[in-house]
């Protein structure tokens, strides 16, 4: 059993983003069918981060969200925006039907455009959300969005299981790291999740981006990190199929916390802003992906020294991105 001591702290919001990102048409597959029905994906489908971050710019108040903001097509030609909220914290609070609407209001208020909201709950919850309502004197607002709760899908893990859907996997880990913490218990899990990606024997592009999802999602305390490193190796020269990145993102991220406040000292001591720019970049490519990095790009390379510094230290402690730089 995990002690006290080596309590894991998750960071469930990145790899949602991720892997909605990279999964989209899936997501919608699993989670909300009468929804992807309705996307024509002949048409194509985009991101739109930077629309999503002044919408909800004032409006996190230091909680965690999940928050991706796609555009897609519908089968009769209209554009459609869909707003998709993950809420990765447990309990859903009193105003969470409320903030829904007000997203999906600013959105349509902001650009005009078609806007369909979506909610995913991944803790337990028994509150009935999916409806925001308005009355007084004859004046009335109605607001109904889809929503699933992964509570409800840990009660169908056998229909998860055989499921040929690529989300299914996403669900399943953030289901197991929803029922305990302990490090055998999570060990476990783990290891059986990346046994079914060989044995389905998905593409080694598959079976290397869910590996980080499952990596991400269910953390390890350290001694069960290193149990896991040594079954994963085992299981691998059984499988003849070397596919590790956990262990090399382990390893990776331990060089980066030691490294990051000598590096920082040492590109401020030469006086150099390139190397303070291209410092900051790296971390952000290594915990974040180089999506990310390029993404931010312009902003780092515009800083002044002092935010570069700030920003350097945020990166340590921040979930997401956006924390680094808000």
């Amino acid at each position: 059993m995990t002690s006290p001591e080596e309590s894991v702290q998750d960071d469930l919001d990145s790899p949602w983003k991720e892997a909605l990102e990279r999964y989209f048409p899936e997501f919608l597959g699993l989670l909300f069918p009468v929804v992807e029905r309705e996307v024509d994906w002949s048409r194509g489908f985009s991101f739109l981060d930077k629309e999503m971050l002044q919408v909800v710019r004032d409006s996190n108040h230091g909680r965690r969200y999940a928050d991706k903001l796609a555009k897609i097509y519908t089968h009769d030609g209209t554009e459609t925006w869909l707003l998709i909220h993950v809420e990765v914290q447990g309990r859903v609070d009193q105003d969470f039907d409320q903030r829904m609407f007000v997203y999906n209001y600013r959105i349509f208020d902001r650009y005009r455009v078609e806007v369909l909201s979506l909610a995913v709950i991944t803790g337990g919850s028994d509150a009935k959300i999916g409806e925001y309502r308005r009355e007084r004197a004859g004046c009335r607002l109605l607001f109904q969005f889809p929503s699933c709760s992964l509570q409800e899908w840990a009660g169908r893990w056998s229909e998860l299981e055989a499921s040929n859907n690529l989300f299914a996997v996403v669900v399943m880990a953030h289901i197991k790291a929803n029922e305990s913490r302990d490090g055998d218990h999570r060990l476990y899990w783990k290891m059986q999740l990346i046994r079914m990606l060989y044995q389905r024997q998905y593409s080694r592009a598959d079976i290397l981006e869910l590996f980080r999802v499952i990596d991400w999602v269910l953390t390890l305390p350290v001694s069960a990190q290193e149990r896991f490193i040594a079954e994963l190796k085992a299981f691998e020269e059984e499988m003849k199929m070397p596919y590790v990145t956990s262990v090399e993102r382990y390893g990776r991220e331990q060089g980066l916390k030691e490294g990051i406040s000598q590096g920082i000292s040492q590109g401020i001591g030469q006086g150099e802003k390139l190397g303070e720019v291209k410092l900051l970049l790296r971390q952000l490519e290594l915990k974040y992906g180089p999506r990310a990095a390029a993404d931010w790009r312009k902003r780092v390379e515009e800083a002044d020294s002092q935010s570069l510094l700030t920003w350097s230290e945020k990166i340590l402690t921040a979930n997401t991105i956006d924390e680094v730089f808000h």
